[in-house]
């Protein structure tokens, strides 16, 4: 019996958290997108403004013809579509991908925080920020770069890390919040 009950708090934890990620990583775009309007240079030409208002991935790579510019999710969506689907997207179907991408990370990454929380209430630390830091620190800053889906971390300005370890506080709060809030409603 009490087995029975620590799992299915498990599972609430786990599906509170998943629903905290997905809403964080819609606010998490909406920041970063917001953000980019807000410090874009006026002076860009427009497909360059455009750019740089893509929602996820304030990290770019650039080609190696140098004229196609895609951000890590993107490329790693390519990989998994490649790898595990044996398909090879089209132009027109990476940035949807990335954006699938961008939101199963974010669900997934959320679900596991939501389980851990249910025993472990030192990861609730900052509402979440500790969680958004660590994801920003351990995929942003080492995980993208050693799987080359963007460049080393020294080769960014320090405002794009700024700029990237803000989005993932958002995402962590958000995430924190959200879940807090359904896990009031799914007491036990």
């Amino acid at each position: 019996m009490f087995w029975q009950k620590e799992r299915h708090r498990t599972l609430k934890g786990l599906a509170a958290g998943a629903i905290g990620g997905l809403v964080g990583s819609f606010v998490m775009n909406q920041f970063q997108a917001g953000m980019s309007k807000l410090f874009e240079d006026r002076r860009q030409p427009p497909e360059k403004k455009e750019r740089a208002r893509q929602a996820q991935g304030w990290k770019e790579h650039r080609q190696p013809d140098d004229t196609d510019v895609e951000n890590a999710t993107v490329k790693a969506a390519v990989a998994v579509s490649e790898a595990v689907f044996h398909h090879e997207l089209q132009p027109e179907e990476r940035q949807s991908a990335g954006n699938a991408m961008h939101y199963a990370y974010g669900t997934l990454t959320g679900s596991l925080y939501g389980m851990v929380v249910e025993d472990w209430d030192a990861v609730e630390l900052g509402a979440g920020t500790a969680f958004g830091a660590g994801l920003w620190l351990t995929g942003d800053e080492i995980a993208v770069p050693l799987l080359k889906l963007s460049k080393a971390p020294r080769e960014y300005p320090i405002h794009v890390h700024a700029m990237a370890l803000a989005a993932h506080l958002v995402y962590g709060v958000t995430t924190e919040l959200v879940r807090r809030a359904l896990r009031e409603q799914l007491k036990s």
